[in-house]
């Protein structure tokens, strides 16, 4: 007989990305109901148990080869299974829709998914290239997770007490889904703020996914991450909130949600596993509070405003992006898509100030300045006042962009 290690670290490049957080695992250890206990320990268990199998693959074979088709979907029932292998095929892109409605769920969000990158991004399924859509449903017996596994999604069904079927939920497909394209993207090591950032990346677009199907406005979409995941008797809004960090649940068995809205809340956990890899699911909340004040900021449809923004900076990043990096680099880009000053660029620069990270080399108080212009009221005119902001910030755009054409002369000559 085989005995892993306690542990088997994987590499911090090619992970199983997993939707519940081991935070809120350790806490349904601590339940007294012994069925939810135990199905919280068998989740654990066999997650690391996956994490082992897919290091061990990695360190042998590099990277795994995505396969090309078009973003083909085909859906698969492991029928509590827990090895994929077995599972057989419950619903194919040519083929009939399932009598399981789980299989169709996860096969209409694989789609939406995929629809979404093509008609708002112009990408071709997650690696760019046509990459086929897999997906697993029923694994394992009240298995209380769904993840990316680098090659497939596969969901559980929860334990029917406290999490329900993980097909249910949209956003959730969406952010597991949004893992590989920012492995194929920005490839952002998934530990300390690159790590949190990879999270973000996949709440923005998850919730985008949401909102695009759903047609809604930035007012009047929830901001909710994990909404349907739940059972009915839990007193919990979803897993996480953009645009309230911190305020997503608070109840007996969770406590209350730990995500930070700004930097001065920042946490600091260990490196490890048990450290949630420095924190990547509790620091998310600031780059995501960030995207909800530029979306509503920018006003309208976020995918059209926003969305492309956060999409052309994530394939602009890097392996090792911090927060600063992520930050600069969407005021950066938003110049580049909407105009330098203009009003898009203004509210990304105010939102990044609302979570305490001001863009380098723009005075912390330009966001927050008011023309002095008096309106017929006797008071300021918001008009006027947004006017002079956008030139301030062009003005600065137009700086910043002076000078980093004389470093590269100085560069050149040097």
């Amino acid at each position: 007989m085989l005995f892993l290690p306690r542990r088997c670290p994987m590499s911090k490049t090619s992970r199983l990305n997993c939707i519940i957080p081991p935070h809120l695992l350790k806490r349904l250890l601590e339940s007294q109901d012994s069925d939810v206990r135990q199905a919280a320990l068998d989740t654990m268990l066999t997650t690391a148990r996956l994490r082992g199998e897919r290091a061990v693959r990695a360190s042998f074979a590099g990277p795994a080869a995505t396969a090309t088709g078009n973003g083909r979907r085909t859906v698969f029932d492991c029928d509590q299974g827990s090895f994929l292998a077995s599972a057989v095929m419950a619903r194919s892109e040519d083929g009939p829709e399932s009598a399981d409605e789980s299989a169709n769920r996860a096969f209409g969000g694989l789609g939406l998914t995929r629809d979404f990158y093509k008609e708002v991004f112009q990408r071709d399924s997650i690696d760019g290239h046509g990459m086929r859509l897999d997906g697993y449903v029923h694994f394992s017996v009240k298995f209380n997770n769904a993840f990316w596994d680098g090659r497939q999604m596969v969901f559980g069904d929860g334990d029917g007490k406290m999490l329900g079927d993980l097909t249910r939920s949209l956003d959730v497909i969406a952010h597991e889904l949004t893992h590989g394209v920012t492995e194929h993207t920005a490839g952002l090591v998934y530990h300390n703020q690159s790590g949190a950032l990879n999270e973000s990346m996949s709440d923005v677009f998850g919730s985008l996914v949401k909102q695009w199907s759903l047609k809604q406005s930035v007012d009047e979409a929830d901001w909710l991450i994990g909404a349907d995941v739940w059972t009915p008797g839990i007193d919990a809004d979803a897993l996480r909130s953009m645009k309230a960090p911190g305020h997503a649940y608070d109840n007996a068995l969770f406590g209350k949600d730990p995500q930070p809205d700004r930097m001065s809340k920042f946490i600091h956990l260990p490196d490890t596993e048990e450290g949630d890899s420095g924190g990547v699911h509790f620091n998310s909340g600031i780059p995501n509070k960030a995207f909800y004040l530029a979306a509503v900021g920018i006003g309208g449809f976020a995918w059209e405003g926003a969305g492309p923004i956060w999409y052309e900076s994530l394939k602009a990043s890097s392996s090792e992006t911090q927060f600063q990096d992520f930050a600069d680099t969407t005021f950066q880009k938003a110049g580049e898509l909407f105009g330098v000053g203009s009003a898009e660029q203004s509210a990304v620069l105010a939102a990044w100030q609302g979570v305490e990270i001001p863009i380098s080399g723009v005075p912390a108080g330009v966001a927050r300045g008011r023309s002095r212009t008096v309106d017929g009221n006797g008071g300021l005119s918001r008009q006027d006042g947004v006017a002079a902001l956008t030139r301030q910030v062009g003005e600065l755009s137009a700086q910043m962009t002076r000078l980093a054409k004389d470093v590269a002369a100085l560069k050149g000559t040097g």
